[in-house]
This record gives structure tokens, C-alpha cells and sequence, in this order.
């Protein structure tokens, strides 16, 4: 069998890290839909980047869109927002058929906004209201900033994909965040059945980040390993959260759990497998976010099992040699996020740039 549809018996869903015209355009994501049982897709800056200045596709929306306005971030949106919205249509079928539970495709705020709590909101509402579609998500970043927005945006009924997520305390608030937006809702009078997210780890970056330090002290045996114990103590956290009195009570009210989503799941060390943490992190209640490379590594060489509660004892000793090496993965993670706004604000700058090249062009 393909391995891809094997993990979905397993109860991960795979949604694709891309999204382009030319993969609706071509059929490809039907294809992947119908072959692979892929189950949703997120975007970013750096990827809608990519689409627009890489071909030529949107020079005719560009056109249009472009005439008489000045401010390429409202271009920019317009032109996401179609795509999104098409995206979303493909994804429908699936969205139905699970009862809300999966077919989702994200669209990001500004990561201008990473720190702007009541802009995050403003931006999340009018991009929700311009969509226009259930079955998707607005991508708001796990910063501190972030937190009120995402319970007051999950209070509005608006579904939301936490993203940037690398620290495991700012995960507890995280959920804190949801499960409180969903409170508001009740309080409110106003049905919670139909509202969903994600908690979205960005996995790989850890990696990174924390290698070199364990090779300089001698932790060689630990390299590759901290990235998946914390997305297994993670899981351990998503478990007794959505397993609480507390989410008992909303559960009753037909709230959906927040299912944690595996991100930068791409292999960034040569040495490794390029499917290593997707092979890891294969649990149930799960998703993992893939780039295309490493779809298609996976449905070639991926092998199933369920993973993700094996070996816990593993796992806490690693996060504890790291305590004992004085290496701060919560200063570490800190670190990730203001890195990983940086990371994304410089592909959005980019993106603009290109929107406004192209205007020139046109002139």
C-alpha cells in the first residue's frame, strides 16, 4: 500500500506545505487528494513568494487588481485570498465527508502583526470574512502577542492554525487559549461545534538550533533527538488537556480537540533520513505538514508504525541530559520564535518587492 495512505489509517492526516495555481491549474492536487488521501493544505509568505514571482500565472489578476491601489500587502491578499478560497473548494468533499474534522487549507496574517495583538484580530477577521469558506484556517503565530488574539479570534467562531510554536510552556498557553475562545463562545450563547484548530510545531529548526551545542559538549549520541522528544512531550501535554474535566465539559457541547500539527518536518541534516521525522511522529489525532520533496520521499521509501507514544522514558531523559548540560531549551525555543518572525518577515518584504516590480513592468 502507499505509505502515505497507511499513515492516514493510523489517524495522522498529511496536508501539503505548498500551494500554487499551477498544482489546481494541472490537476496535481486533485491527484494527491485521490492517490495519496492528502488531507489539507497550509501557505505561507515564502510559498505564495515563490508562486508569484516564479511564473507567470497571476500577471493577469496582478493587473487587474493592481490598478489604482498602492498598497501591495491589500494586493497581496487579494491575489491569496482567490487561491485560498479555490484551494479550499478542492478540499470541501473531504471537509463534509469528516464532519469538520479535516480538509482544511491555511492562509497566514501579515508576520508584520507577530507582535500586534488587536491587528493579528483585525487582519484574521477580514481575511476570514473575505475566504469566506469553513474549511479554513487563518495561521496566527504562537507569540505572546499572539495568545489573546487567538482566544479572542476562536471566541468569533474564526478557526485558527497556531503556528511558530517550538517552546512546550508557550504550547500550554496555547491551549489555555483555545479552550478559554471556546468558553467565550458558550458564554456567548453561540455554538462551538463547528469551530477548529491546530497547534502547528516547527520541528526541524530545533534540530538545528540545538545540535551544535551538544556536539561542543561531548552529547554526540543526542543529535536529532531533541526536536522529536519534544514533540513526544508535546503530545503528552495534548493528551491530558483534551482528555480534562475541562474539555470534557466543552466536548459535551461538540468542541472539537486542537490537534497538534508536525511542521518543518523536512530532514535539514544531510546525515539523517529525509523522512526521519515523519516517520517518528506517526500518532492518532495528529497532523504533519509536508513539503513536496518529502511527500514524495515518504510514498517511495516511508515506513508505518505508530511511533509518537513509544518510548516516553526516552524522551524525558533527553530533555533531562540537556537540564544536566545546562543547555535551556525554553531560551532556546524563545530564541526560535524571534527568529522565526525575522524568517518570515524577510520572504513577505520579498514578496511585496516582486508585487511591485511587476507593477512597473506593467506600467
Amino acid at each position: 500500500m502507499n505509505p502515505l495512505l497507511e499513515i492516514l489509517q493510523q489517524g495522522q492526516s498529511i496536508w501539503l506545505d505548498l500551494l500554487d495555481r499551477n498544482m489546481m491549474d494541472s490537476g496535481k492536487l486533485q491527484s494527491l487528494i485521490d492517490d495519496d488521501g492528502l488531507r489539507g493544505v497550509t501557505s505561507n509568505p515564502a510559498i505564495f513568494e515563490k508562486a508569484i514571482s516564479n511564473s507567470s500565472d497571476y500577471d493577469d489578476d496582478l493587473a487587474k487588481i493592481s490598478e489604482g491601489k498602492e498598497d501591495n500587502e491589500a494586493i497581496f491578499f487579494e491575489l491569496a485570498v482567490k487561491d485560498i478560497q479555490r484551494a479550499a473548494d478542492f478540499f470541501e468533499p473531504i471537509y463534509k465527508e469528516t464532519e469538520g474534522q479535516d480538509g482544511f487549507v491555511s492562509l497566514e496574517v501579515s508576520p508584520f502583526l507577530a507582535r500586534d495583538t488587536q491587528g493579528t484580530v483585525e487582519q484574521a477577521r477580514e481575511l476570514w470574512n473575505k475566504v469566506d469558506r469553513k474549511n479554513v484556517m487563518i495561521k496566527i503565530p504562537g507569540t505572546k502577542e499572539g495568545l489573546p488574539a487567538i482566544r479572542q479570534c476562536i471566541g468569533e467562531g474564526i478557526n485558527i492554525n497556531v503556528t511558530l510554536l517550538f517552546g512546550l510552556p508557550r504550547y500550554k498557553e496555547v491551549t489555555d487559549a483555545y479552550l478559554s475562545g471556546l468558553e467565550d463562545r458558550l458564554n456567548d450563547g453561540k455554538p462551538i461545534g463547528g469551530v477548529a484548530s491546530v497547534a502547528s510545531f516547527f520541528l526541524s529548526r530545533i534540530d538545528v538550533m540545538v545540535d551544535p551545542m551538544l556536539e561542543a559538549k561531548g552529547l554526540d549520541d543526542l543529535k536529532g533527538e531533541v526536536a522529536i522528544a519534544s514533540a513526544k512531550k508535546a503530545y503528552q501535554i495534548y493528551k491530558d488537556v483534551f482528555s480534562s474535566d475541562r474539555f470534557k465539559n466543552l466536548e459535551e457541547r461538540s468542541a472539537k480537540p486542537q490537534r497538534v500539527l508536525w511542521a518543518s518536518t523536512s530532514t535539514k541534516d544531510p546525515s539523517f533520513s529525509d523522512v526521519k521525522y515523519v516517520e517518528a511522529l506517526i500518532g492518532p489525532e495528529t497532523v504533519n505538514t509536508l513539503p513536496m520533496d518529502t511527500l514524495d520521499a515518504f510514498r517511495d521509501h516511508g515506513k508505518v508504525a505508530n511511533r509518537l507514544t513509544e518510548n516516553m522514558e526516552h524522551a524525558d531523559k533527553i530533555m533531562q541530559r540537556l537540564k544536566e548540560n545546562d543547555i535551556d531549551i525554553d531560551k532556546i525555543t524563545q530564541n526560535l520564535v524571534d527568529e522565526g518572525i525575522e524568517k518570515f518577515n524577510k520572504p513577505f518584504n520579498k514578496l511585496l518587492d516582486g508585487i511591485e516590480t511587476q507593477k512597473s513592468k506593467m506600467a
